[in-house]
């Protein structure tokens, strides 16, 4: 039987972990493993046409899935390209083992030809970063990084000359069983001691929910019909704990809408749960505030805590739902809901009037008729920028649906690789990519990975012919827009050249029909949909302190917030008020 080389014994050790295939380009360094995946039955390598690529679909693989997920460079400028879409793995906590192949083992330091340091790179955006410099290392290092990103959700990187993965894998050497699934973590009796009698002695309690809340979603519903506390949401929460939510009032954030501002800031507790909400500027700075989050490095680094609690928000609250005395007093929450109902109304009439006639577009009237033919299950990916404002005021979640961008690392053409990572766990399921023009042209290479896969994703395109989002930044600091226009070709004409569906849209009464005959379309299809690159957006409360660097403003288009059928939710959690 022939020795396995280092490199088969890499691609072994990725099946044993559950990785199902490798995105990435292919290099001379890397060639010895990507022939050993050849040979592999389990793994498959996705050829991409960008690396960056590579990384936001493992990262939303991951993410889809919550197994390990796998990406991979080619020496010096191959793995360089990686190093945005792992930023925004490990920031969204996506666990993920990038392979940085390397230059040959006897040239480096000496400034050999695309010689880089991987290992130094990406030790920012990563759990564990190494080196493989000799083969006795394996296969105890890549162990070793497997369980670093599956163990603290997170990304790991493994550097790899060419010319050790070729050579024969170490004798008799010790496989550990790998570990490939997070325990749950329980806070200890003293905290939930502390939380139970914060909680029981606090008249008004909200409820601030992120995507620790994933899984949650039924002791979330249970601890606030208890306390009778309001529940808003961050942005990476929202399609965890919107749905089927009686005590809904809204999201906060420079995207939000709705009450969840008033009901942070006029109660007399307020727990977060599962989040790292970055913007401090809209949490309040007196009342009593708790966080649960199973990351403790997270806790107290966003707004100063009464308590900290180190725990899944799952455990936590089957704890306390069991321990905290039920409230009566539903005067708050009745308040609150009232005016989420009513702020919500008021915007629907601002942005509903004839909206479906006007040209160019409403890009809310796109991402409205969008969410009612999207499927129930659904997958969408959203790029930054106007789309995230979109996606966040008008996707409807209902427990089966995903909402995937980059949320917490902020780039831009995130949308586009992550729906060929989302599209690639499940051929069958419907995935969309509500793309920028900006976002889209930067990546746009990889368009021809849907035609070369055949992937049925469906780029819906808001081709507003601007980056629209730094426009607003400029505004706010009273700059005139520079450099935000793009002079932009028929995207839908570029897709039916590289053999895809491809249909572009100006009038609004074509939009429902193109939508419609671009979801029937069994392979990749996009949608461009020319939009008013006038339409902007304001959070629902504005300080000076929170206009800096941020887009916070309003145009002609009266834009408080569309809302779509968010609505309908609040319409029917008010009929629930009890009256007097």
């Amino acid at each position: 039987m022939a020795k396995q080389s280092v490199a088969e014994q890499f691609v072994d050790i990725l099946v044993r972990a559950g990785v199902q295939r490798m995105y990435g380009v292919v290099g001379d360094s890397l060639n010895p493993v990507v022939d050993a995946i050849r040979r592999t039955d389990g793994i498959e390598w996705i050829q991409v046409r960008h690396e960056e690529t590579a990384a936001f679909a493992a990262g939303a693989e991951a993410q889809i899935t919550g197994r390990l997920a796998a990406c991979a460079g080619s020496c010096g400028p191959g793995n360089l390209h990686l190093i945005n879409g792992l930023y925004d793995a490990q920031r969204s906590m996506a666990p993920v083992l990038a392979l940085a192949s390397h230059i040959p083992s006897g040239e480096i330091g000496l400034g050999y030809f695309q010689e880089t340091h991987p290992d130094r790179l990406f030790r920012e955006c990563s759990h564990y970063s190494e080196l493989i410099s000799n083969p006795q290392q394996m296969p105890r290092l890549l162990q070793s990084a497997v369980q670093h990103a599956i163990g603290r959700s997170g990304v790991s990187v493994v550097a790899l000359p060419g010319d050790i993965a070729a050579l024969p894998a170490p004798e008799k050497a010790v496989e550990h069983a790998l570990v490939t699934a997070r325990p749950t973590v329980r806070p200890g009796d003293g905290e939930i001691e502390k939380l139970v009698r914060l909680v029981d002695e606090a008249d008004r309690v909200t409820l601030f929910c992120g995507s620790g809340t994933a899984g949650a979603h039924a002791e979330v519903m249970e601890f606030a019909g208890r306390v009778k506390a309001p529940v808003g949401h961050a942005l990476r929460g929202k399609e965890w704990i919107q749905y089927d939510n009686p005590y809904d009032v809204g999201m906060s954030g420079l995207l939000g809408y709705g009450a969840a501002y008033e009901a942070t800031h006029e109660c007399d507790l307020l727990i977060l749960l599962g989040t790292d909400f970055p913007y401090n500027a809209f949490l309040p700075d007196d009342v009593k505030i708790v966080q649960v989050d199973i990351r403790p490095e997270h806790l107290g680094r966003r707004s100063q805590l009464d308590l900290a609690v180190w725990g899944d928000v799952r455990e936590t609250l089957r704890v306390l739902n069991a321990r905290v005395k039920t409230k009566t007093d539903r005067r708050f929450l009745d308040r609150m809901l009232k005016k989420h109902a009513d702020a919500l109304e008021g915007v629907v009439k601002a942005y509903t009037r004839k909206v479906e006639k006007r040209t160019p577009i409403h890009p809310e009237y796109v991402a409205s008729v969008l969410d009612e033919l999207a499927d129930e299950d659904a997958v969408f990916t959203v790029d930054t920028g106007m789309c995230n404002v979109w996606a966040a005021r008008y996707l409807s979640p209902n427990g089966r649906r995903r909402i995937i961008g980059s949320f917490s690392h902020g780039s831009m053409a995130n949308a586009l690789p992550q729906a060929i990572g989302a599209q690639f766990t499940d051929p069958g399921r419907q995935v969309v990519s509500m793309s920028g023009d900006g976002g889209f042209s930067m990546l746009m290479g990889d368009f021809l990975t849907l035609v070369q896969y055949d992937l049925p994703v469906k780029v819906v395109l808001f081709n507003n012919s601007s980056l629209a989002m730094v426009e607003l930044e400029m505004l706010v600091s009273g700059l005139p827009s520079y450099g935000t226009r793009n002079k932009n070709p028929d995207f839908a004409a570029i897709a039916r050249a590289a053999g895809a569906y491809g249909v572009r849209v100006e009038k609004p009464k074509q939009l429902t029909g193109a939508l419609k005959d671009a979801f029937r379309h069994r392979g990749p299809a996009l949608v461009d949909v020319v939009t008013d690159p006038d339409a902007l957006s304001i959070p629902p409360k504005i300080s000076a302190e929170m206009v800096t660097g941020f887009a916070l403003s309003a145009s002609r288009i009266v834009l408080d917030g569309g809302v779509g059928r968010m609505i309908q939710m609040a319409r029917s959690n008010l009929r629930n008020v009890p009256r007097p």
